[in-house]
């Protein structure tokens, strides 16, 4: 932490992101570190930068960890089609404290546990924000893209979206919850598979898809993992995952899928980042079940033969995120130790090299990054 930094407690803190009995004042620093970067694919520089001081709708959040998403990489590399701001703190998955709130802000109090979305807010009053559908809003602005992220010690949020998070969670393992596990959990309820039935996850060992896989089995869904490698197998089935299909083997794996889901899953969630294997769920996928696409991979295109996809009468769906119900629903899953975790923990000034192990396809489970080293 900064020298600067100084939170007063009743308590000290304690291991595992928990904090106890919290006062309601704490000493605010005027400088934080954190990682910014000034062009895309540009050096990631860890330093001193100001701290950001809450609008009257915001809340100024202390954050203690973060995860590491994707989008992050995106983000940095300027893959996407959207417009972002520069320089940029990345990062949308940020747990910590409540340290200063707008005086418009009536939901949050000092000392309280909050959660940074990818949606940072959105305007709650157009059409599809009145029927929850609020991360599609035309005005969202968006954390670690259009409003400096959760990669520094310090970080604002509209009160609105904020997330809620229990006093007794270990806000390292919550972290992902505020992103990965909402999109999946999301994406399994856009699929509409019901209890019994089968659901493929491409990419099933990764950040989203080792979170997919257990809030499938909690909702009643028989899991079908799709990645490659041993480790990768032995991560699924450890998550509860029942059938593993190794892509690096499977020499049809079209074949392979539909023999072991007798007939083909009911819904496919795609959280890989190949397009080809998007494609390819439209073929294996059964009849009248649903392709959920969730993973955004470079100017892909999902390519569905149409005389199939008609004869078939398959979905083809997208799933962005989720709103505050499905936040507050997903939180509540790992609140009750239904939902875990593999992450595994480093210091903010290490991101960079998340950054080379997501290009390499390397990572097994998710990875947060702690804003004190």
């Amino acid at each position: 932490m900064l020298r600067n930094t100084t939170v007063r407690l009743s308590r000290p803190m304690v291991f595992h992101g928990r904090l106890t009995r919290l006062q309601s004042t704490f000493t605010i620093p005027k400088t934080q570190k954190g990682v910014v970067f000034y062009e895309h694919g540009g050096e990631l520089l860890y330093k001193d930068i100001p701290v950001p001081k809450p609008k009257p709708n915001e809340i100024l959040v202390n954050v203690k960890y973060s995860g590491v998403c994707h989008t992050d990489l995106h983000a940095w590399k300027g893959d996407w089609p959207l417009a972002t701001k520069l320089p940029l703190v990345g990062g949308h998955e940020g747990a910590g404290v409540v340290v200063a709130k707008g005086k418009d802000v009536k939901n949050f109090e000092i000392g309280d546990y909050a959660g940074i979305k990818w949606l940072n807010s959105s305007c709650m009053s157009c059409e599809v924000c009145e029927q929850g559908h609020e991360s599609n809003c035309s005005h969202a602005d968006l954390s670690g893209y259009t409003h400096d992220g959760t990669f520094q010690q310090y970080a604002t949020a509209d009160a609105v979206q904020a997330a809620h998070i229990p006093k007794n969670a270990d806000l390292a393992q919550v972290a992902p919850i505020l992103c990965a596990g909402v999109t999946v959990y999301k994406a399994l309820k856009t699929s509409g598979a019901k209890p019994g039935q089968w659901v493929a996850i491409s990419g099933a060992a990764g950040g989203l898809g080792s979170l997919a896989v257990q809030y499938a089995k909690t909702m009643g869904l028989r899991v079908l993992g799709i990645d490659g490698g041993e480790r990768k197998e032995q991560l699924f089935k450890s998550l509860g995952g029942e059938v593993f299909i190794d892509f690096t083997k499977s020499k049809d794996i079209v074949s392979d899928i539909q023999e072991a889901t007798q007939g083909g899953p009911h819904a496919v969630i795609n959280v890989s980042v190949s397009d080809a294997a998007i494609s390819q769920s439209t073929k294996y996928v059964r009849p009248t079940g649903t392709v959920v696409l969730v993973g955004l991979p470079v100017k892909a295109v999902v390519k569905s033969e149409v005389f199939s996809h008609v004869v078939k009468s398959i979905n083809i769906k997208g799933s962005y995120v989720g709103n505050r119900a499905d936040t507050r629903e997903a939180i509540d899953f790992f609140s009750r130790g239904l939902v875990r975790s593999p992450i595994k923990i480093i210091g903010l000034s290490e991101l960079g090299k998340v950054y080379e192990m997501m290009e390499a396809g390397t990572i097994l489970g998710r990875y947060v990054v702690d804003t004190s080293r």
